[in-house]
Formats: structure tokens, C-alpha cells, sequence
């Protein structure tokens, strides 16, 4: 009896090596303990820590989270408990573990993203970094720094400079054109890039005539953006040369296939871990079964294989 080899699971992003190609997505993860109960961290590629600022951040007031037709809004406000306190109370526990650890980081200032960026970068135990680009840049008038080109060149060439671990440049979709945000990521030194960030949204109870979220917007994410997701990593991806990480509106392994075929080379999940926190070893597994029923030896024989690309 032929014993069934099991497909190559394996990717490679940034240098980095990853056992598998499926992440929880920052914001919705935590810190990573808060899943060691629900699965093995072990069976998933990587975890990607809520974003970090270099000093704690109480977020924006309550209702923080806001459920809608197909996914929810959010606007959480970066809520985070520091940079300092991330690698004193939580990346030690993290660092028993085989799976990779990459860290979100944010700044309201450049001054700010490369102050959190070393001391990660000097923490051990951290693979690489996802910077957020989304965030308003207080000293040119709280435009994002994600919004022009030109900003996210500089932010992220001064971010390159500065540290040595690989950089992942998370994109918003709130402009103009993706395509060139991710081609001006990349000419400063991004190793690779995240998308999507979360749309645009908000939501208003008609009985109070009041906004469902304290802070009047926030950020839409779940199945219900997942065709915009899916388009703009198809389009990033004959843009751009460096390896791109897929997500939003990820809820199982066929969804994630969908990403692969549109140029990702992972999938990072994050709505779908509130409505089940064991979906991530479930997408894996779903993945694994998937190249064996259909003959595949390897998982990258997927990345960007979609017909009359």
C-alpha cells in the first residue's frame, strides 16, 4: 500500500521561513497568548502582534465594535500596551514557540515608527516587523502616511535604514490607486507587503439617530470585503516584485486558495478568529487536503496561478 506524501506546505517571505502559509492578522490576535487554549500556535505559520506604539494607547471610547451585514466595524483606536511592556510581559512566552512572530507597529510621527522599530529589532525572538501605514502623521497635518506615495517612501526608506529585520508594509485600500502606494513600498526597501487594511466605514441607529461606534467611523472588515481584497492583490501583484501577504474576509481554506491564485504567497485571517478561534489550523489543514486531492506537491505552485492571468 502507497503511503500518501503530504504536499510542502512551506513559504518563504522576506527571508523569512514559514512552516505554513496562514497568520493571524494583527488587531484580531492579540498578543498571541490569548489563543494557546483554542490551538496550537505551533500548526499555524506565523502570528502578527497587535499594533505597538512606544508608549501605551487607551484606544478610542466605547462601543469600540459594531457587527454589519457580512463583517463588523472597529475602531479600536490602536489600543495597545506598549512597546516596553510587549517585550518585558509578552514575546517571552512567545518565544517557546516554533511559529514565527511577526510585530505590527505604528507611529502618530517618523520619530515614533523608528523608535518602536529598534526595540523590537534589538528584542530577539521576533522575525519580522509589519509596519501600519495607516496612521495620521500629526506633523503634516494628519494625512496618513499609507495616503501619498511620497510619504510612505520616506516613512519606510528611514524605517529600512534603521533596523535590520525584514520590513512588511501593511497598505490601506482608502486611495486613489494601491498600485502605486506598493511601488513606492517597494522602491524604499519594503521586503514585502500586507494587504488589505480595513475600508472605510460607519453605521447609525435609526431609533437614537446616533453613530453605533463612539468614534462616528471605523474600519470594515470581514467576508464582505474580501472581493476588494482579492482585486487589489491581484493588482498589486503584476505591479510589484516582492512577495505580498493576502487578507480580508478570509473565513476558510478556500477563500485562501482564492489569495494564492491571485499572487499571495500567505494569508494572514482576522475577523474569522472571533467567530471561531480554531480557524486558522482548520484553513491549514483545509489547504493541505486541498493540494492532496488535486496532486499539488507544493503550496507556491499556487502563488498567482489563476488562468489567463
Amino acid at each position: 500500500m502507497t503511503k500518501t506524501r503530504k504536499p510542502d506546505l512551506r513559504v518563504e517571505i522576506a527571508g523569512i521561513k514559514f512552516s505554513n502559509p496562514v497568520m493571524g492578522a494583527s488587531g484580531t490576535f492579540g498578543y498571541g497568548e490569548e489563543y494557546i487554549k483554542y490551538l496550537d500556535l505551533n500548526r499555524i505559520g506565523g502570528i502578527v502582534v497587535k499594533g505597538l506604539s512606544s508608549n501605551p494607547n487607551p484606544g478610542n471610547k466605547p462601543p469600540r465594535i459594531c457587527e454589519t451585514p457580512g463583517g463588523m466595524l472597529n475602531s479600536i483606536g490602536l489600543e495597545n500596551i506598549g512597546v516596553d511592556a510587549f517585550i518585558r510581559d509578552k514575546l517571552p512566552l512567545l518565544r517557546k514557540y516554533r511559529t514565527k512572530v511577526l510585530v505590527n507597529i505604528f507611529g502618530f510621527t517618523e520619530k515614533e515608527y523608528i523608535e518602536v522599530a529598534r526595540k523590537l529589532d534589538s528584542a530577539g525572538g521576533i522575525a519580522g516587523l509589519e509596519v501600519n501605514i495607516s496612521c495620521p502623521n500629526i506633523k503634516k497635518g494628519g494625512i496618513s502616511f499609507g495616503k501619498t506615495p511620497r510619504l510612505t517612501y520616506k516613512l519606510v526608506k528611514k524605517l529600512k535604514e534603521s533596523v535590520s529585520l525584514p520590513l512588511i508594509v501593511k497598505l490601506t485600500p482608502n486611495v486613489s490607486e494601491i498600485t502605486e502606494i506598493a511601488q513606492a513600498a517597494e522602491q524604499a526597501g519594503a521586503d514585502a507587503l500586507s494587504l488589505i487594511n480595513t475600508l472605510n466605514g460607519m453605521a447609525i441607529d435609526i431609533k437614537t439617530k446616533m453613530p453605533k461606534l463612539g468614534n462616528i467611523t471605523g474600519g470594515l472588515s470581514g467576508p464582505a470585503i474580501k472581493p476588494v481584497a482579492l482585486y487589489m492583490v491581484y493588482s498589486v501583484y503584476k505591479k510589484v516584485k516582492i512577495p505580498l501577504i493576502g487578507m480580508g474576509g478570509i473565513r476558510n481554506f478556500k477563500d485562501a486558495i482564492e489569495f494564492f491564485l491571485a499572487g499571495a504567497t500567505a494569508v494572514s485571517v482576522g475577523t474569522a478568529n472571533f467567530i471561531n478561534p480554531k480557524v486558522l489550523e482548520e484553513i491549514v489543514t483545509g489547504i493541505e487536503n486541498f493540494l492532496i486531492e488535486n496532486k499539488i506537491k507544493s503550496v507556491r505552485e499556487l502563488i498567482g496561478g489563476m488562468e489567463g492571468f
